[in-house]
């Protein structure tokens, strides 16, 4: 922690979020741009470097809890077992540091669990105003276009803060007020916990408001401050799924814009999606219905789309993909994947490489310059650089309890619809003939031949399959051989001469 940063940041998410329809999934774990709700409020709350980020959880806590552990394992919870209002619920985390040896002394940031739009900018802004002028309390909040279901901020005749009025309580004068509550705050610990103890439940919730410490704090004598928002929709709280989606859409703006401004083109902003891990380097190029998930990551110069989903994957500088799915993938430089391609994870492609139309590849490497032009299922395989994989080839992984590997050898040639029965070694600049099903090792240089002896049985489709249409076909293919022959002088002419 340093000079700057606050003693705590607490982050309230114990409650159902019963609009969200979703009896299973408390409201802070649904996901938007690569995180959960409460994901999304614990990366801004680190941005402070705080001494300690506390999230407050309630319904069905354990899911909550296990999720942090995932997302960030210096989280620490505390459990509000009954939902009695937000400042019930800070006074459960204040109680969990002190239980723990911690004292909240300085400066103390609430936020909310289901405003993942809200950055750890503002929240500087917030935190630094707030010790700058030495308040009480210090206030986030915005100008919206409609208020409706936020608590507004009163002011008094020198414009300070003077209280917070919930939505429910407000009068129709007071509703009327466009500057809203965001549910964030900057407290004086110390100051905090006095305020906490002087809540009542006189309310139409019968709930412990936290908005009600900035009257307690004023009537005090403390200042009360307030910081308004650069942007009102930092402060947007999600309440059901059609909430979800608006977030959603304003995130991905702005992340597209900050890659079209770091150097990144989006060729159709409106079809592209990013997640909040993304990261890439200058002229790269996104097509449009493109999906970029998880850490995936764009090489200088890389060109994906159209219509990919890539997730967890790497995408070298130069390599070109496109309409394919990646998943924990990495693509190098100058590489080439798709049309309708998918990599699935633990796929490598080297310098050059290039993973072509309806090919699949598993945990499988390609080095550089090695090619599966089309049609084929690479999985569980090494395959040496400068490599060609024949069309419609398979490597037969699976014996049904264990996965085989399969390792093709540098510069080598094999044919279409080729089956490599793993665990197999093809050696360096092998040849394999078409239709093969390679069981043995091959040596390095040689031609590997593995198939049945051509056998053509004249005559067995009209006797076996007579009536049919390729039966009538075949007895027209005859005929017409031996009226060819005839007017040749051939067989068929001294067969009907003898009348045969």
């Amino acid at each position: 922690m340093s000079a700057n940063s606050p003693a705590a940041v607490i982050v309230l998410a114990a409650g159902e979020g019963t609009r969200m329809k979703s009896p299973s999934l408390p409201k802070v774990l649904h996901a938007m741009g690569g995180r959960s709700l409460v994901g999304h409020a614990v990366a801004a709350g680190r941005e402070l470097r705080p001494g300690q980020l506390v999230v407050v959880v309630g319904h069905l806590k354990e899911k909550v809890a296990a999720h942090l552990a995932e997302v960030d394992p210096g989280v620490r919870t505390a459990v509000q077992e009954e939902q009695k209002g937000t400042g019930h619920a800070v006074r459960v985390a204040l109680a969990a540091l002190a239980a723990d040896g911690v004292a909240a002394d300085g400066t103390v940031v609430v936020t909310t669990g289901d405003a993942p739009l809200l950055t750890g900018e503002t929240l500087r802004a917030l935190a630094d105003e707030h010790a700058a002028q030495g308040n009480g309390v210090t206030v986030l909040t915005a100008v919206v276009p409609d208020a409706a279901g936020y608590g507004r901020i009163l002011r008094d005749g020198d414009g300070a803060v003077a209280a917070i009025v919930e939505h429910k309580d407000a009068t129709e004068e007071q509703r009327a007020v466009s500057e809203i509550n965001s549910g964030v705050f900057a407290f004086d610990g110390k100051l905090l916990a006095e305020a906490l103890g002087q809540l009542r439940t006189d309310n139409s919730q019968g709930e412990e408001y936290l908005t009600d410490t900035l009257e307690i704090l004023r009537a005090a004598g403390h200042r009360v401050g307030a910081v308004v928002a650069g942007d009102y929709r930092d402060i947007l709280g999600i309440n059901d799924r059609v909430q979800l989606a608006q977030a959603r859409r304003i995130l991905n703006d702005r992340l597209l814009e900050q890659a079209m401004r770091a150097g990144v083109t989006v060729v159709d902003p409106a079809t592209t999606w990013f997640d909040v891990q993304v990261t890439y380097e200058p002229d790269a190029v996104v097509h449009p219905n493109t999906q970029l998930h998880g850490a995936t990551h764009l090489g200088e110069g890389a060109e994906v789309g159209p219509n990919c989903t890539l997730t967890d994957t790497s995408v070298g500088a130069g390599a070109h993909v496109s309409n394919a799915t990646a998943d924990r993938a990495e693509i190098g430089p100058e590489a080439s994947v798709g049309p309708y391609a998918y990599l699935r994870p633990g796929t490598r492609l080297g310098r050059k490489a290039k993973a072509g139309t309806y090919v699949e590849l598993k945990n499988s490497e390609l080095g550089e310059g090695a090619k599966v032009p089309h049609l084929s299922y690479i999985g569980d395989a090494e395959i040496g650089e400068g490599s060609n994989i024949g069309a419609a080839s398979v490597t037969v992984n699976y014996d049904g309890v264990n996965k085989h590997r399969t390792v093709v050898g540098a510069h080598c040639r094999t044919g279409s619809d080729n089956m490599f029965v793993a665990p197999v070694t093809v050696g360096d600049g092998v040849y394999t003939a078409a239709g093969s099903v390679i069981t043995k090792d091959v040596p390095a240089g040689a031609l590997a031949v593995a198939r049945a002896e051509q056998r053509n049985i004249e005559g067995w489709v009209e006797r076996r399959r007579a009536g049919t249409a390729a039966a009538q076909a075949a007895a027209a293919a005859r005929e017409a051989r031996k009226a060819g022959e005839r007017a040749a002088g051939g067989p068929g002419a001294d067969a009907s001469a003898t009348g045969a």
